[in-house]
């Protein structure tokens, strides 16, 4: 039997015998909640609420918190201390500080004993533009290790912590797609022009919607179990809880439903080498295949084709039922176009090709104000099923959360009418408020709802939802990048190599390898060896000497020879000649740092992402584990060069070695190098052209005195590597 290219059979094997199990289970209950199958857990919500957009849940979670006596957990695939922890009107007016880092400061001074525990992500370094330096300390200051802040690192290369819950006292629980970070807070207006929606440099961002929802009873003390283990997963101690006291509830919060039984699906990585818990992608199918009228359907991402497959089949064979999936007009970064795009795309085209496209829209929404339309983000991970089932939480219909992120949803059941009335006022009004429209209106128009979404599009009102165009990117790095960037399996030494290393691929790396070892060796042992003759150089560089523009145009000089692999060491005893040793030293290590991250980073660019994948997390910790070796390694090939100095840098940034190590490095190793040459260049220059026995005498103690710095700078490397 033929597999999936990177499934193993016996990987097969394991899905097809969930899917048969799933089945049998449908058959013998209604119900799709079914532990240690679809679900981790089957409890009951004794209240919920829906919190529709940022605004609605960081008030509510404000509240909260203050009420917070004991244990809080925020786990979170990100979190920023400048987050504005407010509600709909930008402000918070109960005298803590607005933002969250200063916010959880000030709670646990407040009360002595809460103490506040924040699990985070420890993203890889593509995100890092992106992500709050030094966090930690931005949370924890003066603290007195109340507030404790960690990274999480335990899971396997290519996943990712993605959870996003916030547990009070393990009777309160906030679930849903929102993290606590910048560029996440709106209300639902989702006004085109708000300018209360910026980051915290004033910067205005797009109107943003996500769902995030509120629970307690035994929901929330489930939660707080499944939080608290992932705290020990990532190798903290748990701190002991005490009973709770009173009701947390936040009085600002209308209760929306009562008594509602929910089930805890789950994606969770066992082990790099072992299985993955797909209770996330389970429950889906299952929830797929019992539908009968209408799913509702808003993620951020849709690129799951076997999700798309499964629904399709469904409405082939059930001619009733219909679908609306409301997801972004685009994705937010370039990766993620390069990555999901094509999954969309392929994700769309199911629909057609089972013949159905007609009964499913696929839209995203947009607002105005005045001339100026821009379209809504789209960040809510949200399902609901024949207003009988409601899912909210973190995955996304994308395959990474199907099998190599660790996500958390919380799937409502309706056990009563009052249950079914509850689900469906959340469906229609999270269409009426994309649309402008009151829950009552999506309700009189239920079953002309389609006709209903294009008479208020072609009423060009303040919002409304247009129709998503599926586009397909042909380029080679799309191709490249999607099943790294999406894969439904964390990513392995075996699995990485034979979908990064193509054929074509290698050819492509070996090509530039060899092209610039060949235009290295082509500057010493061709005509172009005329060009770097340090005499040529000094006298061109001369003409500038005097000038304010002498040291950049020297500095350029620097780049561009590091772009066509011209010998370092030329420009360097050339810039000292011309400039003065001095200012000449000054010059030629700017030059050199300069030149030497420009090409790391093209590097970079080019390969890191296959390296690591290809070597796997095993060696990513070991990395971490001899950190500062890098430096020295950085260090030795700078004094003993064994290549030339762009493809050193260029094959550097190709590796895993952290950008800070390389340029430390590439410091400590290149100054004395270049400090001889600048001080000592007039010797060395009248040493060939009149050797004698005191110039081979200041040469030779020249020398010694270099080695004695790069003794010095390789005990200041080790010293530094020692202590961090």
């Amino acid at each position: 039997m033929s597999t999936p290219e990177g499934e193993e059979p016996l990987e097969r094997s394991a899905r097809l015998d969930a899917n048969a199990i799933c089945e049998v289970h449908l058959l013998q209950s209604s119900s799709t909640l079914i532990p240690g199958d679809t679900v981790w857990r089957r409890c009951e919500a004794q209240r919920v609420a829906v919190l529709n957009d940022a605004a609605a849940y960081f008030a509510a979670l404000r509240e909260a918190l203050l009420e917070a006596q004991d244990l809080v957990y925020i786990v979170g695939w990100d979190i920023h201390s400048r987050t504005r922890l407010v509600g709909a009107s930008g402000q918070a007016d109960d005298g803590l500080p607005e933002e969250l880092g200063p916010f959880l400061r000030a709670l646990v001074q407040r009360r002595p004993a809460l103490r506040i525990n924040i699990l985070v992500w420890d993203f890889v370094s593509f995100y890092a533009s992106e992500r709050e330096w030094n966090s930690a300390a931005k949370f924890t200051a003066d603290t007195d290790g109340r507030v404790r802040f960690h990274l999480d690192a335990t899971l396997p290369f290519g996943s990712a912590q993605h959870q996003k819950i916030v547990c009070v006292d393990g009777s309160l629980a906030f679930a849903g797609g929102l993290d606590l970070t910048i560029r996440r807070w709106d209300t639902s207006d989702h006004r085109a022009d708000n300018a209360m929606r910026c980051d915290p440099q004033r910067k205005p961002y797009p109107p943003f919607h996500d769902v995030q929802c509120l629970v307690d009873g035994a929901a929330a003390v489930q939660l707080f179990e499944l939080v608290e283990e992932r705290w020990r997963a990532a190798g903290q101690q748990a701190d002991e809880r005490r009973a709770p006291k009173g009701d947390r509830w936040p009085a600002n919060v209308p209760v929306e439903a009562e008594h509602l039984p929910v089930g805890i699906a789950r994606t969770k990585v066992v082990s790099p080498a072992g299985s993955t818990i797909r209770e996330v992608e389970r429950s889906l199918i299952a929830a797929i295949r019992s539908a009968t009228s209408f799913v509702y359907i808003e993620n951020q991402f849709t690129s799951a084709t076997r999700m798309a497959r499964e629904l399709a089949e469904q409405m082939r064979r059930v001619p009733s039922l219909r679908a609306l999936i409301v997801a972004p007009k685009l994705h937010s970064s370039w990766l993620e176009s390069q990555a999901m795009q094509n999954g969309r795309g392929a994700f769309i085209a199911c629909f057609s090709e089972a013949g159905v496209a007609d009964r499913i829209r696929f839209v995203y929404p947009v607002s105005r104000c005045g001339e100026k339309e821009v379209a809504v983000m789209v960040h809510s991970k949200l399902l609901v099923v024949d207003d009988r089932i409601l899912r909210i939480g973190s995955a996304n219909l994308n395959n990474r959360s199907m099998g190599a992120d660790s996500e958390c949803d919380l799937i409502f059941e309706a056990a009563t009418e009052e249950h079914r009335d509850f689900i469906m006022s959340v469906r229609r009004r999270l269409i009426a408020h994309f649309c402008g429209l009151d829950e009552q209106a999506i309700a009189h128009d239920e079953q002309l709802l389609f006709a209903l979404l294009d008479d208020v599009a072609k009423a060009k009102g303040a919002k409304t939802l247009r129709k998503v165009e599926s586009s397909v990117l042909t380029s080679t790095l799309a191709t490249m990048v999607q099943p790294v960037a999406d894969p439904d399996l964390p990513l392995h030494l075996e699995r990485a190599a034979s979908r990064m290393w193509s054929t074509k691929t290698i050819i492509g790396i070996v090509s530039i390898a060899v092209g610039l070892l060949g235009l290295g060796m082509a500057w010493s042992y061709t005509s172009l060896s005329d060009y770097t003759d340090t005499g040529h150089i000094s006298t061109f560089l001369s003409a500038y000497a005097q000038s304010v523009w002498g040291p950049p145009f020297a500095i350029a000089a620097f780049v561009v020879g590091g772009l066509v692999i011209f010998p370092v060491l030329v420009l360097i005893a050339a810039t000292a000649a011309a400039l003065g040793p001095w200012l000449g030293f000054v010059t030629a290590m700017a030059g050199v740092l300069l030149s030497a991250l420009i090409l790391f980073t093209i590097g970079r660019f080019l390969g890191r992402e296959r390296l690591q994948r290809l070597l796997g997390r095993r060696a990513a910790r070991i990395q971490e584990r001899v950190v500062g070796k890098g430096i020295l390694a950085v260090v030795v090939i700078r004094m003993i060069p064994i290549a030339p100095f762009s493809v050193v840098n260029v094959v550097a940034g190709a590796s895993t070695l952290p950008l800070r190590d390389f340029m430390a490095g590439t410091l400590l190793g290149m100054m004395p190098g270049i400090l001889a040459m600048a001080v000592l260049g007039a010797q060395i220059a009248d040493l060939a052209r009149n050797a004698s026995w005191s110039n081979i005498s200041l040469l030779a103690l020249a020398f010694l005195g270099w080695l004695g710095v790069c003794a010095g700078a390789q005990f200041v490397a080790t010293w530094l590597a020692g202590r961090r």
